[in-house]
């Protein structure tokens, strides 16, 4: 086994995986997991930049990371980084301040990169399931983008498309600095229509409909699971390959777009920073599922911050 830190660093959050990992089996060993709301992508897809505020929310999180991944002496720390700095003109501050504080270079990666991680995080311990039927579609549904991933023990099609509960949210419900609240019928079709555009940029060089089981990543489908089994508080062990209906999915996500912030936020599983973006999240995986005629989504919380883990292992000293 090999002790290693993985940091995965998205639009919305930025979460860390300390684990033990031994890649020939597999097996994963969570000795520290956790994740922290930085909204790191606020307003780039407006300015194209990363906002000041948005940064020292983000070097805050890797300084309390930092002290985490010292105590559980990682042997190796891979930090990677997704959509948001990959669109911004001014990354390199990202990338300076990150070094400075963690003592690595955040690889900014590619959408296709972004969508192997994923794949390998979500399905490496699925491999022997009888009653998940072959290939896979894996979804990450991100703050800024999305990846699709199609492939059985590796990775057939892979395309990352830029729609996420956080661009969604801000592109159409924001307007003077204030989110509609609840969105209007013409707000919520704008969104739909552009996630049905990204569908059709995606089905282009992915084969959407050729999955047999669709699995789901990241917060707005573990959310989306967590309000379907009404936990009275966010429990991953119970998330963690739940499966959610279509006609569940529907219900929830038409709850969440219609109803204000206040009712929301009392959704006992509801992390405070998803409370604005959840229902663009929620209608993401809704509109995949219609797509490609899913009757459910297996839910899983290992995702690519596992998968991240898992090559950080296979890397060389």
């Amino acid at each position: 086994m090999t002790r290693v830190a993985a940091v995965d660093c998205g639009t919305n959050s930025i979460r860390l995986l300390v684990a033990d990992v031994d890649p020939a089996t597999g097996e994963l060993v969570d000795l520290d997991r956790r994740m922290t709301i930085v909204r790191l992508g606020q307003g780039v897809d407006r300015t194209g930049r990363l906002a000041p505020e948005a940064l020292e929310r983000t070097f805050a999180a890797c300084r309390d990371y930092a002290e985490i991944i010292k105590k559980h002496g990682a042997e190796r720390l891979r930090f990677v980084a997704t959509s948001a700095s990959r669109d911004a003109e001014n990354r390199d501050e990202f990338v300076r301040g990150v070094l400075d504080i963690l003592g690595v270079e955040p690889e900014v990666i590619t959408g296709d990169q972004e969508a192997e991680f994923s794949f390998t995080g979500a399905t490496k311990e699925l491999a022997g399931r009888e009653d998940l039927a072959r290939p896979y579609l894996v979804v990450d549904i991100g703050g800024g983008s999305t990846e699709f991933v199609v492939g059985d023990d590796h990775v057939r099609a892979a395309r990352s498309v830029d729609v996420g509960c956080v661009r969604m949210t801000e592109r159409h419900l924001v307007h003077g600095g204030e989110i509609s609240d609840p969105p209007t019928e013409e707000q919520i079709a704008a969104i739909r229509a552009d996630i049905e555009a990204a569908l059709d940029l995606a089905e282009r060089t992915v084969p959407l409909r050729e999955a047999r089981t669709l699995v789901g990543l990241a917060g707005s489908v573990t959310t989306v699971s967590a309000i379907a089994q009404d936990l009275p508080e966010y429990d991953s062990a119970r998330i963690h390959h739940s499966r959610v209906s279509l006609a569940r999915v529907r219900e929830i996500t038409d709850r969440l777009l219609h109803s204000t912030h206040a009712e929301r936020a009392t959704i006992p599983s509801m992390h405070p920073g998803r409370v604005d973006v959840i229902g663009a999240g929620s209608l993401v995986l809704l509109a995949i599922m219609e797509r490609i005629g899913a009757q459910e989504v297996v839910v899983s919380e290992h995702d690519i911050l596992d998968g991240i883990a898992y090559y950080a292992a296979e890397s060389p000293s």
